[in-house]
């Protein structure tokens, strides 16, 4: 997720300061990524030192409020119109997770791939309730519609993986039985 990205695009709306601009992001992606906010005004520092952005004086209590410049408005142009790069895929901790899993002697994979699903399953639920709940949102609806979707392809993903470990097993070459030594005559 690019936060430089996220805080211009709502600093193009409006001045703001930084715990106002965390407040709109969580707000608007219904608190889906939490933001630090000391990871904001961090971003807002780079953000100023890059000439994206400039400290346009203070509020009554001291805030420092941020705008975007010109500068600032181009990065978000590019970035609106710019598909999101998939060469360098986000670690994910349960392939990794499930990759470790196969080659560790002692580990029940398919144990691994039950709890996992339980989970997804129970997330996917919790998110179709929140969508059936959620009222007409559209910012929320899409970011549980992304949730919903990732969580039903984990699914999808772990019984591929369960039905590769029982092919797997299936092609596993039978250990043939240790054959008795001959005896020896004395």
């Amino acid at each position: 997720m690019s936060v430089k990205q996220a805080l211009l695009a709502l600093l193009e709306q409006g001045p703001r300061y930084g715990y106002q601009l965390r407040a709109e992001f969580e707000q608007r992606t219904g608190s889906t990524w939490p933001l630090n906010v000391g990871q904001v005004y961090t971003t807002l520092t780079r953000l100023e030192r890059d000439g994206l952005v400039e400290a346009d004086g203070a509020d009554g209590e001291g805030h420092v409020i941020y705008r975007v410049t010109a500068a600032g408005r181009e990065e978000v142009a590019a970035w609106f119109t710019t598909p999101v790069p998939r060469t360098q895929p986000p670690r994910d901790e349960l392939a990794i997770k499930l990759a470790l899993a196969v080659t560790m002697p002692g580990v029940d994979v398919g144990s691994v791939i039950q709890q996992q699903r339980s989970a997804t399953m129970a997330a996917l639920q919790d998110y179709t309730r929140l969508k059936r709940d959620g009222g007409n949102d559209l910012a929320w609806g899409l970011v549980l519609d992304s949730l919903v979707f990732a969580a039903e392809a984990e699914i999808r993903w772990l019984d591929h993986c369960e039905a590769r470990l029982r092919r797997a097993a299936l092609e596993k070459p039978a250990v043939p039985a240790p054959v008795d030594a001959p005896e020896v005559a004395r």
